[in-house]
């Protein structure tokens, strides 16, 4: 097999398969990154634990892998811009990567979920109106400070829900991912339930959450920042390992998400959760991802 090539000849769009884990409850799609590494630098990233914290830089020969790539997959298939690495960086708004990226994809048919804290993502609202897409703008607390440490450079809480409001309101069918959610950092039950709240209020018509599912350089890198070793202790007492992430005990996993579940419910948006293994009372939803929000239609 050539660099860069997977087993189906294809470059830059791979299968969507995280860690091959069985608690994975996505429809069958596509994951595609125009960039690499992400200049958001999360505290609680995953792919750091594999690549390193890089800031985002634009794949090169992009465009023309994924001209090709195209050709070998159905019309109409699910692509989601980006599992790992943020589709919409500051750098973004000059290189345009992301943008003649979804060009291509409305070209072609596809369908798109696009995932991402940033607010550049409204200025491709134009593409948007004109192709199968919906949008998951990832918010996990309204806490400003609590933000700022630990997504250091995306976009402010107050941001992002302004995003969710422009989406809707230009007729993007959006939704909000409330995720991770940290012991310690943003579990606060009524803090949850009004962020829930607050995204509806919005317009998010979808929700869909997770616990924190710790690497140990991710776990590090919080206890340092809020300068509290718990999070590492209790991992390391309680946590057990599943597909390569520790997880928390299932009966605290189910405690720390019951009230963004309720609420959502309360509220008459779909509601799931993301690799949990929760059963049927956390999974209130036709998709945990929020591809069902994709129109089937496009609009002229």
């Amino acid at each position: 097999m050539r660099s860069g090539i997977d087993g189906t000849g294809r470059r830059v769009l791979k299968i969507f398969d995280p860690w091959k884990s069985p608690l994975c409850t996505c429809p069958f799609k596509y994951s595609l990154h125009p960039y690499t590494g992400c200049s958001h630098f999360c505290l609680y990233c995953y792919a750091t634990s594999c690549i390193g914290r890089k800031p985002s830089t634009p794949k090169s020969n992009f465009l023309e892998s994924l001209k090709t790539d195209l050709a070998k997959v159905e019309k109409g298939s699910l692509i989601e811009l980006s599992t790992s690495s943020d589709p919409y960086p500051s750098i973004e708004e000059w290189v345009g990567l992301t943008r003649n990226t979804l060009l291509l994809l409305r070209d072609h048919g596809m369908k798109i979920l696009i995932t991402t804290k940033s607010r550049i993502v409204v200025r491709d609202v134009d593409i948007f109106s004109k192709s199968h897409a919906a949008v998951m703008i990832t918010i996990t607390t309204l806490d400003r400070e609590v933000s700022r440490r630990l997504e250091p450079e995306a976009s402010s809480p107050e941001n992002r829900l302004r995003t969710v409001q422009y989406l809707k309101d230009h007729g993007v069918p959006v939704g909000v991912r409330i995720d991770p959610v940290i012991p310690g950092v943003n579990d606060d039950p009524f803090e949850l339930k009004e962020l829930v709240d607050a995204v509806v209020d919005a317009g998010a018509q979808h929700i869909v959450t997770s616990t924190y599912k710790a690497k140990w350089d991710s776990l590090k890198r919080l206890s340092q920042v809020f300068r509290d070793d718990s999070l590492v202790a209790l991992y390391k007492r309680n946590g057990e390992v599943v597909h390569g992430s520790i997880y928390l005990p299932r009966a605290e996993r189910a405690r720390l998400l019951q009230p963004i579940m309720s609420r959502g419910v309360e509220r008459g948006v779909t509601v799931a959760t993301c690799r949990e293994g929760l059963g049927s009372a956390f999974f209130r939803a036709p998709s945990c991802d929020g591809s069902h929000m994709i129109p089937s239609k496009r609009r002229r």
